[in-house]
């Protein structure tokens, strides 16, 4: 123990305010400005519309209120990589890290750096992803790729200074998207056109499919519940990141308490956004416009309805905005699953070295790499859409994982219970269950590639035992 005294700890600098604007900021990037377009698609009403996002926040909310008791338990960096290790093994804990680092956490933040560069596009057109800077055979970069890659790069520098500089801007741009947000459903409540709101909600809950040209295609009841599981994939990408706050525990100040609260104020705020946002929609726009929207951009649609011709531009640096402080706050979190990783063996040993500001530096900057080669390839959109089905495998392994520790550890403390236990951790695991089952059936273009990334850590996961056995030994032979 002695020999580690000199190393640099993580410090417990972050706050209720810090934890809560980390799992709204980190939930909310360019999902609620786009994704609404293809679930009307899906299912061609106003009231499905607002079912989707309704079951989604119902599902998100309950299980952040789950994670809250596992939390509790386990206060310490690495957050639901820690919680499946303790109530599984080390393999499936593994398996979320892998999958974590492959592409859920750096797929997202190739997606939201790339969302930020397209729409500052509208206001810079030079770094518009049609300005192709090079091309040979395959290859083909964008200037709009080379401006996700550099705000990438200088959020990760400036989390590496330290804890309190990636909380500054994760504080600073999530209050300002919020307030942003709020301003814009106040503001479309206000322009709400009667003739409109009528239209839609006039036969809200008639599920079909909406056509480009405004059609409708009548489904069957099994075509509809595969629709509703492909319309949730948009809006479950949307709500997903709000674990991010259990990932960086180590460094909260209270972590027992605030990290449960974080995760349920964070996102209960995000679920109303994302719901009164969605209602505004139907309140300024026809259903066939939502969903014909060009490039599914339904905010800048909706934005020029409510503000006039300056609408293009206000929601241009909303989401800037918004796409800014969410990247910041994915940076700052991944980074802490990759030490934990490293402290157990199975990852990079230097992912689990402190650098002098007492933040993971070699974790942040591999996770930099991974996400700028995913923007460069332009598959980080696939990737994304074919994970939907993996993050909710582990949600619902995560959720299992309370009753396990409950009858594993009876008398552990538990600062904090899962709120409805038995009863609404139960609802969530059959609702997520139910949801892998539906795009299994329906949708397996969702499910294989994502199964695929998460089998590939098998291999790995043995290979890497191997080596920290044959490391041991060698150890010991010396």
């Amino acid at each position: 123990m002695a020999k580690d005294s000199g190393q640099p700890k993580m410090k417990h600098e972050l706050g209720l305010l810090d934890g809560t604007m980390l799992v709204a900021g980190s939930m909310i990037g360019s999902g609620i400005f786009i994704v609404a377009a293809d679930i009307v698609r899906n299912v061609g009403s106003a009231g499905w519309l607002i079912a989707i996002w309704l079951i989604t926040g119902f599902m998100t909310l309950t299980a952040a209120l789950s994670y809250g008791e596992l939390s509790g338990m386990y206060p310490k960096a690495g957050g639901q990589y820690v919680y499946l290790k303790e109530a599984y093994n080390k393999l499936i804990a593994f398996l979320y890290g892998w999958s974590f680092f492959a592409v859920i956490q750096t797929g997202t933040i190739a997606a939201v750096g790339v969302a930020f560069s397209k729409f500052t596009a509208y206001l810079i057109p030079a770094v518009s992803e049609d300005n192709i800077l090079f091309q040979q055979g395959f290859i083909k970069i964008s200037a709009a790729q080379l401006v996700s890659i550099g705000v990438i790069l200088i959020l990760t520098f400036i989390n590496t200074r330290g804890v309190k500089s990636g909380k500054l801007i994760q504080t600073t741009f999530t209050l300002t998207k919020l307030l942003s947000l709020f301003g814009l459903i106040i503001f479309g409540f206000i322009a709400l056109k009667p003739e409109v709101w009528h239209a839609n909600w006039n036969d809200a809950w008639n599920l079909h499919k909406l056509n480009t040209d405004g059609s409708f295609t009548s489904v069957t009841l099994a075509a509809g519940l595969g629709a509703i599981a492909a319309s949730m994939v948009g809006s479950i990408f949307s709500s997903d990141s709000w674990n991010n706050v259990t990932f960086i525990a180590g460094e909260m100040r209270n972590p027992k308490r605030d990290v449960a609260l974080s995760l349920f104020f964070g996102t209960m705020i995000v679920t109303i956004i994302y719901v009164a946002a969605n209602v505004v929609y139907t309140g300024v726009l026809p259903l066939h416009e939502i969903a014909t929207a060009p490039k599914d951009r339904v905010a800048v649609a909706a934005s020029q309805v409510i503000f006039g011709h300056t609408g293009t531009l206000i929601i241009a640096v909303m989401i800037m905005i918004s796409t800014f402080g969410c990247n910041n706050g994915l940076i700052m979190a991944g980074a802490r699953v990759y030490y934990t990783m490293a402290k157990d063996g199975l990852f990079f040993k230097k992912t689990g070295e402190l650098n002098k500001a007492s933040v993971p530096e070699f974790g942040l900057w591999i996770q930099a790499l991974v996400a700028s080669i995913l923007c460069l390839s332009g598959k980080y959109g696939d990737l994304l859409d074919m994970i939907s089905f993996v993050v909710v495998i582990f949600y619902v392994l995560t959720i299992i994982g309370i009753y396990i520790l409950r009858s594993k550890l009876p008398n552990a403390d538990r600062p904090y219970k899962a709120f409805g236990y038995p009863v609404l951790p139960a609802i969530y695991i059959v609702m997520g269950i139910a949801f892998c089952i539906l795009l299994i059936i329906y949708k397996p273009q969702f499910t294989w590639p994502g199964l695929i990334i998460v089998l590939i850590g098998i291999p790995i996961y043995y290979i890497s035992q191997r080596n920290v056995k044959e490391q041991d030994e060698a150890a010991i032979d010396s």
